[in-house]
């Protein structure tokens, strides 16, 4: 039988941002079944992650956190570390959107949208960095959600593209500065993946069809597909792998 150890996360502490549903969700599970122990964060309740979790025979940890609110999210972090243990992993998955055309969009949902999307993925991943580089045996892997929107415009999402690129740049910057440091910075761009932030495009059937038309795969993606790419870049196979972007989109970007 093949030795799968590179791939496995048994004994990893793994923080999940946006763990309550759609990709977080997903990302919360295929961690659990991999062997890891996964602290989700969200703002709202996660008993449905909680359930699936221990369904897997998972360990998971829900903390109740406004990651718009960057003091109180380096916070929680150190709260994290320092009760109940290091973390071996961040993925900075969640995300929030708003559509309106660029003429209409107004100055609040467009800081909205950087503060979740963009400020936090930074300032997570200092706060983690921080600790992981305090000990200079410990290593430290991060994952991004970006998008396939970090790649193309898109159209009445403005502030979500932007940030969306910026996560990119992100990634590629802290990658070339830690990855002699021992911390693994890769992304992982979603397609169209069915969650709660697609559930308008999904009920419009002109707009379904038109997207599931450019799609090769012939299907939206599922919370789980990212989830299990997340497990690669989290897991000891990738520890090689440093600034990439793995699109998950059905292959989407190759048409």
């Amino acid at each position: 039988m093949s030795d799968l150890s590179a791939f496995s996360l048994a004994g990893k502490r793994i923080l999940v941002t946006g763990a309550n549903t759609g990709i977080g969700q997903g990302i919360a599970l295929s961690i659990a079944r991999a062997g890891g122990a996964v602290v989700g964060v969200g703002r709202s309740a996660m008993d449905e992650t909680v359930e699936k979790i221990a369904a897997a025979g998972g360990g998971f940890e829900a903390v109740c956190c406004d990651l718009a609110d960057h003091a109180a999210a380096q916070a929680m972090l150190d709260r994290v570390w320092d009760e109940t243990g290091p973390l071996d992993g961040l993925v900075n998955n969640a995300g929030i959107i708003r559509r309106a055309d660029a003429v209409d969009l107004g100055q609040a949902d467009w800081e909205d949208v950087m503060d979740v999307n963009l400020k936090t993925v930074f300032f997570l991943s200092q706060s983690f960095a921080r600790r992981v580089l305090a000990d200079p045996e410990r290593r430290g892997k991060i994952v991004n959600i970006a998008s396939v929107l970090s790649f193309q415009g898109g159209i009445r999402v403005a502030s979500y593209t932007a940030s969306k690129h910026g996560v990119l740049g992100i990634t590629r910057l802290l990658a070339c500065e830690w990855a002699s440091k021992g911390i693994n910075v890769n992304s992982i761009a979603p397609g169209y993946i069915e969650t709660n932030n697609t559930e308008a495009l999904r009920a419009d059937p002109d707009r379904s069809t038109a997207i599931l038309a450019r799609i090769p795969a012939g299907r939206w993606g599922g919370p789980e597909d990212i989830g299990d790419a997340a497990v690669f870049l989290l897991a000891p196979a990738s520890n090689y792998m440093h600034g990439a972007v793995v699109p998950v989109d059905g292959g989407w970007l190759a048409r």
